[in-house]
């Protein structure tokens, strides 16, 4: 007997997919995937020095904690660092396959990259098809006219790819 996989399994386990993708796109260029717990309570205890001889300076971070526009925690999948590089970038992976609600947290999202995230650099991979006719329009032309900017928010990057998008930057920018 097949087992069906309906609804919020099917979107889990497809955009688990897409971290999959993400993270096997950054080992490849050398990045040591670690969970974020895991290296903080590693730095906490034994400082920074052996934390870089532990996980060296080209890292993964997954499961990466915030505190939200609403004060509550929030995680995003990937912590992006690199001092090759000179990179720390925040990264957010959004799959909608087929209709959903994705698509409509985008300004939620949107608000929370520029008001809560520490980082001032932060990617958001967008993909799988599903999305609502003009959501990612809405979410580009956002970030691109850097909608609800004010001074506080105005230096942060935020790029809105999709997948291919998302793999041709990462070749261009980590050589």
């Amino acid at each position: 007997m097949t087992d069906i996989i309906q609804g919020g399994s099917l979107a889990n386990y497809s955009g688990s997919t897409l971290e999959k993708t993400i993270i096997g796109t950054l080992l490849s260029k050398g990045f040591l995937l670690v969970q974020y717990r895991d290296y903080v309570n590693y730095l906490k205890r034994h400082g920074d020095q052996k934390t870089v001889e532990k996980y060296g300076t080209e890292i993964l971070l997954r499961n990466v904690p915030f505190q939200t526009i609403y004060n509550h925690p929030g995680n995003t999948e990937f912590l992006l660092q690199s001092e090759r590089h000179r990179l720390n970038i925040r990264i957010e992976a959004k799959w909608q396959q087929s209709s959903g609600s994705v698509d409509e947290k985008f300004p939620y999202l949107y608000l929370n990259c520029l008001e809560a995230m520490p980082e001032s650099d932060i990617i958001i991979i967008v993909d799988g098809g599903g999305a609502k006719v003009g959501a990612i329009n809405w979410f580009r032309n956002a970030v691109r006219k850097k909608l609800y900017t004010d001074e506080k928010t105005a230096e942060k990057n935020i790029q809105v790819f999709n997948l291919t998008e998302f793999i041709k930057w990462v070749n261009k920018t980590i050589r």
